[in-house]
């Protein structure tokens, strides 16, 4: 189970993501641990598996809304589909890259899996209980879930 430290690295690296590249700071909600099934998903999400001290995903969820306004607070005129699907693996990239400079060379990160669409999901690692940080971000709503082990 994760620290209030460890949880902390990730709400930081969230923060900071918008900041610096969406040029508007995001909100965080209060973290909350799911207990039973897996988290619902929007219409995009960026997966990174997780590798080393610690085994499992972490995932940045978002509605096409959110990412469009995202694409286009960062000068991109193009919010093709496989655009909106790079910024959403971009994010859990670069969250995920933020932890594992904080927690160190045996935080092994994969590159990111794209899942579009309501109707998918994405499963935790049998025995692990996912940790929702909700993100709001202007008028739209994202989630990051970490479900380490």
């Amino acid at each position: 189970m994760f620290d209030d430290r460890e949880i902390s690295t990730f709400v930081q690296g969230t923060t900071r993501y918008f900041e610096v590249s969406a040029q508007q700071p995001a909100t965080v909600g209060s973290p909350y641990l799911v207990t039973h099934g897996d988290p619902e998903i929007s219409e995009f999400t960026g997966v990174i598996n997780v590798s080393g001290r610690r085994t499992g995903v972490v995932y940045f969820t978002a509605p096409r809304g959110m990412l469009i306004v995202m694409l286009m607070k960062m000068n991109e005129s193009d919010v093709s589909h496989q655009n909106l699907c790079d910024l959403v693996g971009e994010v859990a990239n670069t969250i995920s890259g933020n932890a594992r400079r904080d927690f160190g060379r045996d935080f092994a990160i994969s590159a990111p899996e794209i899942v579009a669409g309501h109707s998918k999901h994405v499963p935790s690692p049998a025995g692990c209980r996912p940790i929702v940080i909700p993100i709001n971000w202007r008028s739209h709503s994202a989630k990051l879930v970490v479900c380490l082990q």
